[in-house]
C-alpha cells in the first residue's frame, strides 16, 4: 500500500474500528471517511455549504444528519487537523508572519531566486552546467 492509501487508512481507522468487519461496511466506512478527508482540506465557509448541499443525497432525516454531522465528520475533520497540521494554515502562517497589520489583503513579495543576484543567462551557481534561467532560476 502506497504512503497516500495508508495515510487515509490511518486517518479512516475509527470509522473502520466500529463496522463488523464485513466488506460493505468496511467500503461504507472509507466512503464516509474519504467524505469527511474533502471536506476538512476546504475553507469553513465552503465546508458548510458543502454539509448542506450533502444532507439530501445522504437520504438522512434531519435530526440524523445533525447527529451525523456532529458525532462523525466535525470529529473527523479534527482529527485529520490534528494529523495533518501541514494541510491546514501553513500558507496562511507563513503569509500572515511577513504581513503588516495595517494591510490586511496584501501578500508580501517572496524572491523566487535561489541565487539572488545571478543573471538569467549565466551559469548556474549550482553548477550543473545549465543556464541559470533553466535551473535555479
Amino acid at each position: 500500500m502506497g504512503a497516500i492509501a495508508e495515510s487515509i487508512a490511518a486517518y479512516a481507522q475509527p470509522l473502520l474500528d466500529d463496522t463488523d468487519g464485513s466488506r460493505d461496511q468496511m467500503d461504507h466506512a472509507l466512503q464516509i471517511g474519504m467524505i469527511c478527508w474533502n471536506l476538512s482540506l476546504l475553507p469553513e465557509e465552503e465546508r458548510n455549504e458543502a454539509l448542506v448541499e450533502m444532507g439530501p443525497s445522504l437520504e438522512m432525516e434531519d435530526d440524523e444528519f445533525e447527529a451525523f454531522r456532529r458525532t462523525i465528520v466535525i470529529p473527523m475533520i479534527q482529527r485529520h487537523t490534528e494529523m495533518f497540521p501541514h494541510m491546514h494554515g501553513v500558507r496562511s502562517t507563513r503569509i500572515l508572519d511577513g504581513i503588516s497589520s495595517s494591510r490586511p489583503g496584501a501578500i508580501p513579495s517572496v524572491s523566487r531566486e535561489k541565487y539572488p543576484g545571478t543573471g538569467r543567462n549565466e551559469p548556474c551557481p549550482c553548477k550543473s552546467g545549465q543556464k541559470y534561467k533553466r535551473c535555479c532560476g
